[in-house]
């Protein structure tokens, strides 16, 4: 086995993560992010904000290794345990990167750069007053649609009914974003496949949904 860089170890309690290839590190936190650099080549990339445990970005690129997957994690656990979980898997075309998911499609990510994004049961912050902190925000929509290549999907998901009846008012004002029909991303009977999706089916709650493709 080959010799493992303290810098790409990551312990905690009872375990040790290896993340070495997979978890972007050491990255000044405004630098720009070059998405052939990252994974040596120039295939289309699809991005996941908030990868969690990583259960659909492994699914998803193991299924797709045409494509290139990069994974914005806020949690630093959570992306070093996904890190690892892909790294053990062999994949080659997933990359996690620990940063602040709207700062990086606003400023980090260059226009046109991405085929699809994917978010999936983003934190509703259901009360009245935290509504500002939610991630879909016109400001972040027009951002988003900046980094999408012309063809490229916009993909939302959320169980939370309040939060989608805001989504859907906002896509329906978002500039050069058209309806499309919502593909499903797992294989496996469900829609996408993600932890989080699984925990809301066993305790039976709704899912509602929303894709969007960049036509300008």
């Amino acid at each position: 086995m080959r010799p493992l860089s303290s810098s790409h170890l990551h312990r905690r309690p009872g375990r040790t993560w290896d993340t070495a290839g997979i978890l972007l590190e050491g990255l000044p936190v405004s630098a720009p992010l070059d998405p052939p650099a990252i994974f040596g080549n120039t295939r289309p990339v699809e991005l996941e904000i908030g990868s969690g445990k990583g259960t659909f970005l492994l699914a998803r690129a193991a299924a797709r290794p045409e494509l290139n997957f990069l994974g914005l994690e806020w949690a630093k656990a959570y992306g070093a345990y996904a890190a690892d979980r892909v790294r053990r898997a062999g994949l080659t075309n997933v990359r996690l990167l620990c940063a602040d998911a709207a700062d990086c499609v606003h400023r980090r990510l260059p226009e046109r750069s991405l085929w699809r994004i994917h978010i999936y049961f983003p934190d509703p912050w259901p009360k009245r007053r935290h509504h500002r902190r939610r991630l879909l925000q016109p400001a972040f929509l027009a951002a988003a649609r900046r980094c999408l290549a012309i063809g490229g999907q916009l993909i939302v998901v959320t169980d939370h009914l309040d939060y989608y009846r805001q989504i859907q008012v906002l896509l329906a004002n978002a500039e050069g974003l058209a309806v499309v029909p919502l593909l499903q991303m797992s294989d496996k009977g469900e829609l996408v496949g993600s932890n989080f999706e699984r925990k809301y089916i066993a305790q039976g709650r709704p899912f509602y949904a929303e894709a969007r493709m960049r036509y300008r």
